[in-house]
């Protein structure tokens, strides 16, 4: 699987790639500086005599920053965990700088599935922050000061991700639970429609206490918070308009791609007669990959005649003519490739389908939709 832009993969977690976002090389040592300015108020809210913790304060702020970390990747293998368990399909779990995300290949359809499996991540946060607040009452009193203080301190960080991540708005797991409760009458578009204005709300108040404490990572949660919520909105938005058109309506028809055992000087008069920055590559006439412009400009023109296609092509993804936009949509992102070849029935090619042509036939859904309302259809069928 190809590494997605501005990550690192660090693990691994039931064969899902667990990634860090290079964000969060920023946040930690901000995260750090912030906890060891509060450390002594930590410290004596934890009931730790002044100067019993020893150890310079950047080191126990960074060591609390990476606990919160390591907090948050418990919180997603939780998701992640049931969503293997019920069948799910998960692409990867990403760390970035507010916290992390479960990348899954598909909404579960049923929404008592997504609410529970918004829900066990906060009970896994609160769950441990309850296990650890019995461990520190535990060792209260015996002296043990460093470890009561950071016992004391993942058993708060556990509550807050869990008590944070139960508000009532997207992208927080509160804002499936409200998504997958509202659905059933009011359908996926307008459920998420409730959910993304309750993460706008949010966004605001986290904005104006971030503006109003001088504190510059509640604005920067502001920030992806608001970016959260209008992001979900908007794919949702995006699968229910796509889910209405075949992919034979989307297309771009082509029936003719550039061979594999050609030449990449044909390929380059192949691109330059069809002006367009990609191809896909055929065998007999079946798509196995696409060649793009980029490839073909690589190689030295005095040397393309003798450079053949195979050398260059990159893998790609197939759609069939009879499947939904949205099917199609879902395949390119999950190859990670910027067109997919459309096949027919005996798996040759009869298209392409790019994210321009989505576009267009996102324009025209949505006009089709605004016809329906001005004629009084319904939108949108309820669950």
């Amino acid at each position: 699987m190809r590494a997605r832009p501005g990550t690192l993969q660090v693990g691994s977690f039931r064969g899902v790639p667990i990634r860090v976002h290079f964000s969060l090389l920023v946040a930690l040592p901000l995260l750090a500086l912030s906890f060891s300015a509060a450390l002594q108020q930590a410290a004596e809210t934890a009931d730790v005599p002044p100067g019993a913790l020893g150890g310079h304060s950047w080191a126990w702020g960074l060591a609390v920053a990476v606990g919160l970390f390591v907090s948050v990747l418990l919180h997603e293998m939780a998701h992640t965990f049931y969503a293997l368990r019920h069948g799910g399909e998960v692409h990867g779990i990403t760390l970035m700088i507010v916290g992390g995300v479960s990348e899954l290949a598909e909404v579960p359809k049923r929404p008592r599935d997504e609410a529970m499996m918004a829900l066990v991540g906060p009970l896994t946060s609160l769950g441990l922050a309850a296990v650890l607040g019995v461990v520190t009452w535990l060792v209260h009193g015996l002296g043990l000061f460093q470890v009561q203080f950071a016992l004391f301190t993942l058993a708060m960080l556990n509550a807050v991700l869990g008590v944070f991540n139960l508000l009532p708005a997207f992208p927080m797991d509160g804002g499936r639970i409200v998504r997958a409760a509202l659905t059933p009458r009011l359908g996926m578009v307008r459920a998420t429609k409730v959910a993304a204005a309750l993460g706008r709300v949010f966004a605001v108040a986290f904005g104006v206490w971030g503006v109003v404490s001088l504190n510059p990572f509640t604005l920067v949660v502001a920030f992806f918070v608001l970016m959260g919520a209008e992001g979900e909105a908007r794919q949702v938005r995006m699968k229910a308009l796509l889910e209405q058109v075949r992919v034979e309506a989307l297309m771009t028809p082509r029936m003719v791609g550039v061979d594999l055992d050609l030449s990449m000087q044909d390929a380059h008069w192949a691109l330059r007669r069809e002006h367009v920055g990609m191809l896909p590559v055929t065998s007999s006439g079946r798509p196995i990959g696409y060649v793009t412009w980029a490839a073909v400009q690589a190689v030295p023109e005095s040397q393309r005649g003798g450079y053949m296609v195979r050398d260059a092509m990159e893998d790609g993804a197939v759609a069939e003519l009879s499947e939904d936009g949205w099917t199609a949509l879902r395949r390119m992102a999950e190859a990670r490739v910027p067109l997919v070849a459309v096949v027919d029935e005996e798996g040759l090619l009869a298209g392409t389908l790019d994210w321009n042509d989505l576009q267009r036939g996102l324009s025209r859904a949505e006009e089709a939709e605004r016809e329906r309302s001005r004629t009084g259809w319904p939108r949108e069928r309820t669950a």
